[in-house]
């Protein structure tokens, strides 16, 4: 299969979904069309609600492409390809809709970033979540603070130190970065079906004011995030980290 994102609209609530056949990892191309369906999502009339997903029924997000990583060659372009991630979460943080995450398989670096950007995020047990980004001589620049505003400084340290590990659902939940876990996906999936129309119901000036609420604070990010995207295109460039990307190939 081929990779895709699309936007499909049920009850007004927008399912956007992506797709790469990679265990659904981030490529730039992939990063800019979610960034899109994100805005586009925001600003059509028919969507009350948006709910983010994943296709496939194991991984929810393994991050940042190995494939594009290995084939950065200067600061320019490793700054660009970081930015994809900078300017989802932005868009995410920017939308005018709630955003309900639907989590129903195991998620790393980026992915985590994706899932504490969403407003309220549910998953099934399987979904537990890894920063593996210090591994391989980078780190959690980018998603540092939506992540951290998510789950706390102290649990983003311990994931980003502990960098090889995967983190069970359980302590995603326990950290907030999760609100429910459910036990299959067909519960996942009529969970989040259920919330999203329900909220669909509800006035939505209120929703739009209740978003500016809950993002209080972070007004400075996009700023914030292109500076980290800085950090990482260098940083994804030094000796260490490319002989560690060769292993990948």
């Amino acid at each position: 299969m081929e990779a895709y994102v699309t936007l499909t609209i049920e009850n007004e609530v927008g399912f956007i979904e992506f797709f790469h056949p990679n265990r659904n990892s981030m490529p730039s191309t992939i990063l800019s069309l979610l960034e899109q369906a994100i805005i586009d999502a925001g600003e059509n009339d028919d969507v009350k609600v948006i709910v983010l997903k994943s296709g496939g029924n194991r991984t929810f997000c393994a991050g940042a492409s190995f494939n594009e990583l290995i084939a950065i060659e200067n600061e320019i372009s490793g700054k660009r390809f970081f930015k994809g991630f900078a300017n989802v979460i932005n868009a995410m943080r920017k939308c005018p809709k709630l955003i309900i995450g639907r989590v129903q398989g195991k998620t790393v670096g980026g992915g985590v970033g994706l899932a504490a950007a969403t407003d309220y995020c549910l998953a099934t047990k399987h979904a537990s979540i890894r920063l593996s980004e210090l591994s391989i001589g980078i780190g959690p620049f980018v998603i540092e603070p939506v992540v951290s505003r998510k789950i706390g400084v102290t649990a983003m340290s311990q994931m980003t130190i502990d960098a090889e590990t995967f983190f069970s659902t359980e302590f995603a939940k326990n950290k907030g970065l999760y609100a429910e876990v459910f036990e299959t996906l067909e519960d996942l999936d009529e969970a989040v079906k259920t919330l999203a129309e329900k909220l669909a119901g509800y006035n939505p000036e209120a929703l739009i004011e209740m978003k500016k609420v809950f993002w209080k604070g972070t007004e400075n990010w996009d700023a914030l995030l292109s500076e980290r995207a800085e950090i990482s295109g260098k940083l994804v460039l030094s000796k260490f980290t490319k002989m560690v990307l060769k292993r990948f190939r």
